[in-house]
């Protein structure tokens, strides 16, 4: 079933293109791993799916509801601010930086959104809470301050804090870069266990191993582009493109 549908995404700041003409579809359960070199226009894609910025012209839809839409004079028309709320639940984002609140525990960091933005209970949020810490390895930092974390750790606290909210779709931008090699694994062993559960998932990443083995979807992008996509044994065992070959054959060697 598709989840996900992006049409013609452009996107500028100033007078710099960062995003051209993006088309994807996701379907439900799908892992793509977006790979590309570094102002390729990766981060703000995903960006531009949860609003986090805005686009100038295409369509975003999420389960055929459209968050921004194409009207006939090729102009992007924001859904309403009710309706945007609404669709922006079902995803969830894990950042580069991690980006949890320095002064509240990792359980108050995890049960903040559940209960401002959709009401949960307080012993209802910190029930969804403790499961979520078990899943990714913390239970026993569950009143623990960031300050006390290893990057490893904060890292899976956010990962945490975004399923709190049960989203259908989860966004990654870049989740190991700030990592040192052993701490990105075992982030990397949470978001494999995340596919296995065929959760939908866009991952920005430079981790090529994860994209070889865990995704189903390969996509390159440069210069605000898709240049290709494709399972990862097309892309990383047969790229067509040579713009792929020479992104690959500098990373791989």
């Amino acid at each position: 079933m598709n989840i996900l549908t992006v049409k013609n995404i452009c996107k500028k700041f100033n007078n710099l293109e960062v995003l051209r003409g993006i088309d994807l579809e996701v379907n439900k359960g799908e892992v793509i791993a977006i790979i590309g070199p570094s102002g390729s226009g990766k981060s703000t894609l995903l960006r531009c799916l949860i609003r986090l910025e805005t686009i100038d012209k295409g369509s975003v839809a999420i389960e055929g509801k459209p968050m921004v839409y194409q009207d006939s004079n090729g102009d992007s028309i924001y859904s309403s601010e009710k309706d945007i709320r609404i669709l922006r639940k079902k995803m969830g984002m894990v950042f580069q930086n991690f980006n949890l609140f320095p002064h509240k525990s990792v359980l108050e960091n995890i049960i903040e959104a559940p209960i401002t933005v959709s009401n949960t209970p307080l012993i209802e949020a910190e029930n969804i809470a403790d499961q979520l810490l078990e899943k990714v390895g913390l239970a026993d930092k569950r009143d623990s301050y960031p300050c006390e974390l290893s990057g490893g750790q904060k890292q899976r606290v956010a990962i945490a804090r975004a399923l709190a909210m049960n989203p259908d779709i989860m966004l990654f931008d870049e989740p190991t870069s700030a990592l040192d090699p052993e701490l990105t694994g075992e982030v990397l062993k949470v978001m494999k266990a995340l596919a296995e559960e065929h959760m939908t998932m866009l991952v920005v990443t430079h981790e090529m191993g994860f994209a070889r083995e865990v995704a189903n979807k390969v996509i390159f992008m440069d210069n605000g582009e898709i240049i290709e996509q494709g399972n990862p044994q097309e892309v990383f065992g047969n790229p067509k493109h040579p713009r792929t070959k020479a992104f690959l054959g500098q990373i791989l060697r």
